[in-house]
């Protein structure tokens, strides 16, 4: 029976960086739920509707394929065919990926797929609803969260390292709002599994984070034994 790790947890809390390693460490399959989100803001971004018009996302959305591949290790996100992995990053799709997601005619699409691929296969799933919603049966639910100036920093970082110049206090500033918005969203808000683990890596670095998630599993897997 395929084994599953959900992690959930705020904007820049690191999830998707750790979710990676920890994947890799346990020959796990990294599925990367942001990304997939990401590629559906790109496409409406790219399609000019508003993210207020749910009407126009719920007829837009059936014309929307996302998949997800990989490629000489790497995970690569496809948009009708066409990789975009690239061209999601951008704080401009991060958003509009944002308000797209809380409607359930975009939910239901990618929570389907995603539940397909984690039946299959090992994964290490993170995102903002996966141990409620997407996979409420995970053998290990983890929420990841640090403090949002924390958040902010590390965010500027990113950018300052791919040459781009930003304000630390307006990243913050989003990093908060778009925290309000995902927690208070009507559909699968962002929120902490009754049964999920509570880790805080504002005092952490990368491998002090991945090695914590990594002990928790193994000894989940002790006590499966």
């Amino acid at each position: 029976m395929a084994k599953n790790i959900a992690i959930d947890g705020p904007a820049g809390a690191g999830k998707s960086t750790i979710a990676k390693r920890i994947a890799k460490e346990l020959g796990m399959i990294y599925v990367d739920t942001g990304a997939m989100y990401r590629a559906m803001g790109l496409f409406f971004h790219r399609q000019g509707v508003s993210p207020q018009d749910e009407a126009a996302i719920a007829r837009e959305v059936g014309n929307a394929q996302v998949t997800i591949r990989y490629e000489n290790g790497q995970q690569q996100v496809f948009l009708n065919g066409e990789n975009v992995t690239a061209q999601l990053r951008t704080e401009e799709v991060g958003r509009m990926a944002s308000k797209v997601s809380v409607y359930p005619a975009v939910r239901k699409k990618l929570v389907e797929l995603q539940q397909q691929m984690a039946a299959k296969q090992d994964v290490v799933m993170d995102g903002r609803d996966i141990g409620t919603v997407v996979l409420p049966q995970a053998d290990l639910k983890v929420y990841l969260t640090a403090d949002s100036r924390v958040r902010a920093l590390r965010r500027v970082g990113e950018l300052r390292e791919k040459g781009q110049e930003c304000d630390p206090q307006e990243i913050e500033r989003e990093i908060r709002e778009r925290d309000y918005q995902d927690m208070h969203r009507d559909e699968s808000p962002l929120r902490q599994a009754e049964d999920a683990v509570l880790v805080d890596t504002s005092q952490m670095d990368i491998d002090q984070a991945v090695q914590a998630v990594i002990r928790l599993f193994e000894e989940r897997r002790a006590e499966w034994k």
